[in-house]
């Protein structure tokens, strides 16, 4: 049995810092410095403690060093999905933004729960984060209460606050709607119908963007709009337009609230002998890959996921390090795309 085996076979389990000293024939401190300051040491003795560390599967103890240096070097991530294509982009831009860092990101899906949120913050909150990516602005009153107490640097994602100095990167969810439904009206639609899913927040804001762009055309009803509460589906998508055109037969083009809708209600058409968009216009939102390559190809909004979710993280690592922030908002805004389906 190895000397490193042995180790391994204490009550502990663990190997310490001063086991890699030992090995690599240095200080606790110098060690210690090499593996946390490792520009602060020449590079032979970086590698003989690196080889240390290899040979003894040593893992640095974290919470140590965050209490030492008043520093975790954690950030956590809360989204509401993680099979979202939408989330994924966005998880994508955080990663490569604190890629050059010694972050660890803290990966947590709030499944669009108050209390899955509420629970996954008192978890991740234990590990003492530097900062807090969150998804939204709209929070319950305890998750707001435990946030304001955290003191912890916060950048939300997805949406822009109203008012105030939060820290926010994303775009317009309500004038994004509302850019849409403009589109529609000026095609010279009439009978727009919105269908919306899952009711998160950025579904609810879209909403508000149809009903002021229809309001201010003196073609708004109430019974055009189709909204749940369910998972947004493609065969979600199929379902609601049978609702909406049940309901309001004359329906001449639908605004979904995501592209996972619109490709669901142009399937539904194409089974029914609808053409699209000859009799009804279909449109979606986040233009997901697919949009382009439908037939028809469908007309979206484009949302810049990834850029969110890069500029976020890198505007959370500005204020981690108290940096001089030029604006709390950034705005990356959004680009409608008018395909064939309206």
């Amino acid at each position: 049995m190895t000397k490193a085996q042995t180790i391994r076979g204490r009550a502990s389990g663990k190997i310490t810092l001063a086991e890699v000293a030992a090995k690599a024939g240095v200080a606790s401190m110098t060690a210690s410095r090499a593996i946390n300051q490792p520009d602060l040491v020449s590079a032979s003795l970086r590698q003989r403690v690196e080889q240390a560390v290899a040979e003894l599967g040593y893992v640095p103890n974290r919470a140590a060093r965050a209490l030492a240096s008043a520093q975790s070097n954690v950030i956590v991530v809360l989204v509401p999905s993680l099979s979202n294509a939408v989330f994924t982009e966005v998880l994508a831009g955080i990663q490569d933004a604190l890629d050059a860092d010694d972050y660890q990101i803290l990966i947590g899906n709030t499944r669009y729960s108050d209390a899955e949120e509420e629970k996954l913050l008192g978890i991740y909150l234990q590990s003492n984060p530097d900062g807090i990516l969150l998804s939204g602005m709209s929070h319950s009153p305890r998750v707001e209460q435990i946030l304001q107490a955290s003191q912890v640097p916060i950048v939300s994602m997805m949406d822009l606050a109203e008012k105030g100095s939060a820290f926010t990167v994303g775009f317009s969810q309500s004038q994004a709607g509302y850019t849409m439904t403009r589109y529609l009206l000026d095609k010279g639609h009439c009978r727009i119908g919105f269908m919306g899913a899952q009711l998160d927040e950025r579904t609810l804001k879209r909403a508000e963007g149809y009903r002021k762009a229809m309001r201010e055309a003196g073609m708004y009803d109430s019974k055009l709009e189709v909204m749940v509460g369910d998972p947004s589906t493609i065969a979600l998508g199929a379902e609601l337009l049978g609702r909406m055109l049940s309901v309001v037969p004359d329906c001449d083009a639908i605004f979904c609230c995501n592209d996972d809708l619109a490709h669901g209600a142009i399937y539904q058409c194409q089974r029914r002998g609808i053409a699209v968009p000859e009799q009804i216009a279909i449109c979606g939102f986040n233009d997901l890959p697919a949009s382009a390559w439908m037939k028809p190809s469908v007309t979206t909004i484009s949302t810049p996921r990834y850029r969110v979710g890069f500029e976020a993280a890198a505007l959370l690592r500005s204020i981690i390090r108290k940096e001089t922030v030029a604006q709390p908002q950034i705005d990356l805004g959004f680009t409608l795309m008018a395909r064939e389906s309206a």
